[in-house]
């Protein structure tokens, strides 16, 4: 197990959202960012990929009708059998949902996927007090979610989303040898990041959910790919009311306080409905 991209300083510029928007207590910003690593063994594993946007390229496909509704009745039921971790080779011709923009701005599909893992995580680990509009900071930074919306009806990647091979050749990343065979990444030698969320595969398995509760936990759907994001932040026993936790938990993701920024800045524009300007997005 390792970070998949090299540690970064734990600061923040004065420019930075975090500093602009009083979103973490100054306090916390000083003494939580210095501390993370070394208090949280589960921020010390793993961190999620950060160039989702060297991902393979993703087919438009023509709206298909869907049934918000019955997205939502099957993420809540319970699976019968135990979860399957796999991504299930799908049809390329596949049409794409055609769930509307919501009004934070967030593709239809992504904030449904988002909003499910909130209720699914405030009834298995309701101390978490997990927040959609976290997860949806999340998935903006990473994929921006998925790729403006490019899912199927029940949330697949019409595309496969890989981040780059991790063998060294790109400045700032670690080397992450291959732990999975290429089963969920498709690249046998090193690992890379897979789906919307961009988990590594040795994560993946970890902390895999089934948010559209079908038994199987595929990175590459979205549903799965949230819920496993929201059970990974709220691992050892973390609470998102808390700012010095939640930010303890965004670091697990990548160990940088402009990340943090940036999500937390996300996160809070999809509560006000009032977009951060990119002058105020510090760079990751």
């Amino acid at each position: 197990m390792g970070r998949h991209r090299k540690q970064q300083p734990a600061s923040v510029t004065r420019n930075s959202v975090i500093a602009l928007t009083g979103l973490v207590p100054a306090g916390v910003v000083a003494t939580n960012a210095a501390a993370a690593v070394a208090t949280d063994p589960t921020a010390a594993s793993v961190e999620m990929h950060m160039a989702a946007l060297s991902a393979a390229p993703v087919q438009t496909m023509a709206p298909a009708v869907v049934d918000d509704t019955a997205v939502h009745a099957m993420a809540k039921q319970s699976p019968e059998a135990p979860i399957e971790v796999k991504t299930v080779a799908l049809d390329p011709n596949r049409a794409r949902n055609d769930l509307p923009v919501a009004a934070s701005g967030i593709p239809g599909i992504a904030e449904a996927a988002y909003i499910n893992a909130e209720q699914i995580l405030a009834d298995e680990d309701p101390g978490c007090n997990m927040p959609w509009t976290m997860l949806a900071g999340i998935g903006r930074v990473e994929s921006t979610h998925m790729y403006d919306g490019k899912a199927d009806t029940d949330g697949n990647a019409l595309a496969p989303v890989f981040g780059p091979a991790l063998d060294g050749s790109l400045a700032g990343n670690n080397v992450i040898h291959d732990s999975d065979g290429g089963a969920l990444d498709g690249y046998s030698g090193y690992d890379r990041a897979v789906g919307p969320m961009q988990f590594l595969p040795e994560t993946w398995t970890h902390y895999a959910a089934d948010g559209n509760r079908d038994g199987i936990s595929d990175p590459q759907n979205y549903y799965d790919a949230t819920l496993t994001a929201g059970k990974y932040l709220c691992s050892g026993g973390l609470d998102m009311t808390d700012p010095a936790q939640q930010t303890r938990a965004i670091l697990r993701y990548n160990n940088s306080m402009a990340y943090v920024a940036n999500v937390m800045a996300w996160a809070q524009s999809y509560k006000t409905g009032i977009a951060p300007r990119p002058a105020e997005l510090p760079r990751i």
